[in-house]
C-alpha cells in the first residue's frame, strides 16, 4: 500500500503507521512463552513457571518492547517505500479513531535536505604558505639547546640575568591586605622566559641572594585571576638563591645525543628542517583547509535538520563534561553546561557535513586506497619507528574511518581551491606557527 507523506514544516513530515493488535498479542504471547523457558520464580523450576506468573510480572515491559521493535520495522518500511533519508529519531505518538483490530500511531521527523552548491567560481578564497628558513632552523635547535641546559649557582656578587633560574620568597598585597595567590617561598621561575608578570620578571632582574625589594604591580584587566583583574599591588620579594643556565653547544655530541644517526650537525640541522618543513605542510593545508571550507559553506543554500543540530549540540556538551573532567573538575559529568553556548558551532558543523557529503557524491571525491596509504605513511614518518605506526592505523577500521574522513576534506579542499578565485598570501614561518 502507497505510504502518504505529508509535509508540516521545511523539512519536518509525518506519516501514519498501523499495525495489528492480532500480530502484536501473538508476538507477545511468543515472547513471553520464550522467557517462560528460563524465567526463576520461588516455589517454582526452571521452567515450570506458570504463564500467568510470566505475563503477571513480565507482561508490560515485554508489550513495551514489541510495540517498540514492531513501530521500528512499520516506520521503517514506510520511509523506505516513500524514498525518504530520515534524519534523526522518529517522534511517534498513538493516533484515535484506528480501525478493530489495528492501532495507529503519528510519526514525525525530518527529512535530510537538498543541498544546492552555488557556483564556486565566485568565491573567493586566500591561500597561504610558508617557507622553513634557516633562522627558523637555529631558533629551533635553540630549543632543543634550552630542553637539554643545566643549571648552576651563580656567584653571590653578581645580580640575576635573563635566563636564570631564581627561587624566591614573595608576598603581595592590595591596599594593605593578602590575597588569595599572592604568598610563597622557594618559589621558582625563570627569568625573561614569561613565566611571571612583565612587570614582576623586570623587578627581579639585577637582585642579589639576600636582597629584598617592595614594588608595585599593576595586575592585566584580563588578568585570569578575577578577584585581581585591574588592581594594583604591592609586593615584596626576597631573592633565596639564583641559578645561571648553561645551555649545550651545537656540537656532534649534541647531535648524537638527539638520535642522529649520522652525529653530524649538519645531519641535525637537515632533520630539524625536514620536521620543520612536515609541521609546515600540515599547517598550511589546515589554514587553506579552513578558507575553503567558508567559501563553500557560503555559496550552499540547504536547510538544518534540527534533529541533527541537537545531536551535534549533545555531543559538543558531551566533550566539554569530558574535558572538564580531565581537568580535574569534581563532578563534571554532571556541570549544567547551557547547550545554547554551542549553537552557532554545532551549526556550522552540521551545515559544513552536508554540504561536503554532497560535494564528495556529486564530484567522485571519495577517498581512494593509494591516498589513504600515502597519508598513513606520511603521518608516520614523524614517529620513530614509521611501519609500526602504519600497522597501528591499517589494523583498525575506527582508525582508518579517521584517516578516511581526512582525506576526503583534502580531496574537498583541493576541488574548491581549483574552482574558487584564489589569491596566495606568503606567511611569514613565525605567524604560521603562533597561530592557534
Amino acid at each position: 500500500m502507497a505510504v502518504t507523506v505529508e509535509t508540516l514544516e521545511k523539512l519536518e513530515r509525518r506519516i501514519t503507521l498501523n499495525l495489528s493488535a492480532t500480530d502484536i498479542n501473538a508476538e507477545v504471547e511468543a515472547r513471553l512463552k520464550k522467557l517462560s523457558r528460563t524465567v526463576k520464580a520461588d516455589g517454582f523450576r526452571p521452567g515450570k513457571v506458570p504463564m500467568s506468573v510470566v505475563a503477571q510480572r513480565y507482561g508490560y515491559s515485554v508489550q513495551y518492547e514489541v510495540m517498540n521493535d514492531k513501530l521500528g520495522e512499520a516506520f521503517a518500511q514506510a520511509a523506505g517505500e516513500a524514498q525518504l533519508r530520515v534524519a534523526g529519531v522518529p517522534s511517534i505518538s498513538q493516533k484515535d479513531g484506528a480501525a478493530e483490530g489495528t492501532m495507529a500511531f503519528d510519526a514525525t521527523f525530518e527529512v535530510y535536505p537538498e543541498v544546492k552548491i552555488g557556483d564556486l567560481a565566485t568565491a573567493e578564497v586566500e591561500r597561504v604558505n610558508a617557507e622553513v628558513d634557516e633562522a627558523a632552523v637555529d631558533r629551533t635547535i635553540e630549543i632543543l639547546r634550552k630542553q637539554r641546559r643545566s643549571f648552576a649557582q651563580r656567584p653571590a656578587a653578581e645580580g640575576a640575568q635573563a635566563g636564570d633560574r631564581v627561587t624566591i620568597d614573595f608576598e603581595g598585597k592590595i591596599d594593605g591586605e593578602p590575597f588569595a595567590g599572592g604568598k610563597a617561598e622557594a618559589f621558582q621561575f625563570l627569568v625573561g622566559e614569561g613565566q611571571m608578570l612583565e612587570q614582576f620578571d623586570a623587578a627581579v632582574r639585577g637582585m642579589k641572594v639576600g636582597d629584598s625589594k617592595t614594588f608595585p604591580l599593576q595586575f592585566p584587566a584580563d588578568y585570569h585571576g578575577q578577584d585581581v583583574a585591574g588592581k594594583e599591588a604591592d609586593f615584596l620579594v626576597t631573592m633565596k638563591k639564583i641559578e645561571a643556565q648553561h645551555l649545550p653547544e651545537v656540537t656532534a655530541e649534541f647531535a648524537k645525543s638527539l638520535g642522529i644517526a649520522d652525529g653530524t650537525v649538519e645531519a641535525l640541522r637537515a632533520d630539524v628542517r625536514k620536521n620543520l618543513e612536515r609541521e609546515v605542510k600540515f599547517r598550511v593545508l589546515a589554514r587553506n583547509k579552513a578558507a575553503a571550507m567558508d567559501a563553500l559553506v557560503k555559496v550552499a543554500e540547504l536547510d538544518l535538520p534540527k534533529a541533527l543540530v541537537d545531536s551535534e549540540l549533545e555531543r559538543l556538551a558531551e566533550g566539554a563534561r569530558a574535558d572538564l573532567k580531565a581537568r580535574g573538575v569534581k563532578d563534571a559529568d554532571k556541570a549544567p553546561i547551557p547547550k545554547e553556548i554551542f549553537q552557532p558551532q554545532a551549526e556550522r558543523r552540521v551545515r559544513l557535513g552536508l554540504v561536503v557529503a554532497e560535494l564528495v557524491k556529486a564530484n567522485n571525491l571519495q577517498a581512494k586506497p593509494e591516498q589513504l596509504q600515502a597519508h598513513i605513511e606520511e603521518m608516520a614518518q614523524s614517529y620513530e619507528k614509521p611501519a609500526e605506526v602504519i600497522r597501528w592505523y591499517l589494523s583498525d577500521r575506527e582508525r582508518m574511518a579517521e584517516v578516511e574522513a581526512v582525506v576526503i576534506e583534502n580531496n574537498v579542499t583541493g576541488f574548491v581551491l581549483a574552482q574558487a578565485k584564489v589569491s596566495d598570501k606568503q606567511l611569514p614561518f613565525e605567524e604560521l606557527m603562533s597561530a592557534s
